[in-house]
């Protein structure tokens, strides 16, 4: 196998363990190289090699015995499944962040101030002018995290921070490949305007409007009849 690096994706060993497994280099039944041997081989970091392993176990490729090592059960690509469970777990995330997302606006409408809303301009503005996927990225949720930020309540933020993290890591892929429909920047700017106006049910209508077209996207995607 080649060496991908310490900055490598999980996504890409495993796609080093797949070519592998598709080339006959470990045939059913046999034992794969150790955490360590491909640590070494690959030059990634053990916590990268034991998270691509266990998503291969979890998809039926290989198992683990205990005190024996992991072994190969199929030699079938397992990429595709692989693809379908991430665009599930995304899309619960993407309905917990609605739900958090439509408190946040209705209590952000009510309780901003002026500090609020100079920066909620400002990162929209920076969100139109992106460019790249991680430019993007970036300030789309820094949008969305300043708005929870403005509704003022210490734990649904804390709540919302970790959520977000998880939506990172999901989106970054989808959003390189242009996979996923996102709403433009008139939704966006329509809920600025109902937090503006201190009019809570126009702003939960509208955080309704930009994260509804990403859910339905998702659906779309793992086919899904909606």
């Amino acid at each position: 196998m080649r060496s991908v690096g310490r900055r490598s994706s999980v996504d890409e060993v495993i796609g080093q363990l797949n070519e592998q497994l598709a080339a006959g280099a470990w045939a059913p039944g046999e034992r794969i190289p150790t955490e360590h041997e491909l640590v070494a081989e690959l030059g990634v970091s053990r916590a990268v090699v034991r998270e691509a392993v266990r998503a291969l176990v979890h998809l039926g490729t290989l198992e683990t015995r205990q005190g024996a090592g992991t072994f190969v059960v199929s030699a079938a690509d397992p990429v595709p499944m692989l693809r379908q469970l991430r665009l599930a777990e995304l899309r619960d995330v993407f309905e917990v962040q609605l739900a958090y997302d439509v408190q946040a606006a209705r209590l952000a409408a009510l309780r901003r101030d002026e500090d609020d809303l100079a920066r909620l301009r400002a990162l929209l503005d920076a969100r139109d002018r992106a460019h790249s996927p991680e430019e993007f990225g970036s300030a789309d949720a820094d949008f969305h995290c300043a708005i929870v930020e403005a509704a003022h309540n210490p734990l649904l933020l804390e709540m919302y921070r970790y959520l977000l993290g998880r939506l990172r890591e999901g989106l970054a892929q989808l959003r390189t490949h242009g996979e996923l429909a996102e709403a433009g920047p008139h939704a966006h700017r329509s809920l600025l305007e109902a937090i503006e106006s201190a009019d809570p049910a126009a702003a939960m209508a509208a955080v309704q409007e930009v994260i509804e077209p990403s859910l339905r996207s998702l659906g779309d995607m793992l086919g899904e009849r909606r």
